[in-house]
C-alpha cells in the first residue's frame, strides 16, 4: 500500500473514532430536568449576577484562583447561589492547587450528578439538588476517606459561616 493510501485509510479511520466524541460536544441544549426549585430563564437572569447565571444556568467555568472562596477557612456551610441548598461543609474541603474550591465529599441531599462530553470526553458533572444549577465536576484524585475531588466553581456557591 503506497503511503498516500495509508495515510488516507488512517484519517477516515481516525475521524470515524472521534466522531461521537465531536458530536456530543454540546451540540443541543441540555434535557430539561424536574428539579424542586425551578424558574425562567428571565427570573434566573434577575436573581443571579452575570458570572453566577453563566456558571449555574449555562455551565460555564470561572477561572482558575479566582474566587475569594479558595482563601475561605472558617468553619461554615457552602451553600448553592441559585436557591441556598446546602452543598459542602467546611469540615470537607481541602487544598487542592488546582484554583478551584474542592471538597472529598458533598453534604447529603446537597449534589448530584450527571454525565457530560462538553471536552470531547465523557467528565461527571456535579449540579444542585435543589435547582440543577452547574457547579462544577468530580475527579478520582482526592483524599481519603473518598479519593473523591469535587472541584466547584466558587461563583455557584455562598458561603454561610458557622
Amino acid at each position: 500500500m503506497k503511503n498516500s493510501s495509508r495515510r488516507s485509510v488512517l484519517s477516515w479511520l481516525s475521524a470515524c473514532a472521534v466522531a461521537p466524541f465531536v458530536s456530543a460536544c454540546g451540540g443541543g441544549p441540555a434535557q430539561a430536568k424536574d428539579f424542586p426549585v425551578s424558574m425562567s430563564e428571565d427570573r434566573w437572569r434577575a436573581k443571579l449576577s452575570a458570572s453566577e447565571f453563566r456558571i449555574l444556568r449555562k455551565a460555564g467555568t470561572e477561572g482558575p484562583y479566582s474566587s475569594p472562596l479558595n482563601a475561605e477557612k472558617r468553619a461554615g456551610t457552602y451553600i448553592c447561589a441559585g436557591c441556598d441548598n446546602r452543598l459542602f461543609s467546611s469540615e470537607t474541603k481541602f487544598e487542592s492547587g488546582t484554583g478551584w474550591p474542592s471538597f472529598y465529599r458533598p453534604l447529603p441531599g446537597g449534589v448530584g450528578t450527571s454525565t457530560d462530553y462538553k471536552i470531547g470526553m465523557p467528565r461527571t458533572e456535579v449540579h444542585c439538588a435543589r435547582c440543577g444549577g452547574h457547579l462544577g465536576h468530580v475527579f478520582n484524585d482526592g483524599p481519603k476517606p473518598t479519593g473523591k475531588r469535587y472541584c466547584m466553581n466558587g461563583a455557584a456557591m455562598d458561603f454561610r459561616p458557622a
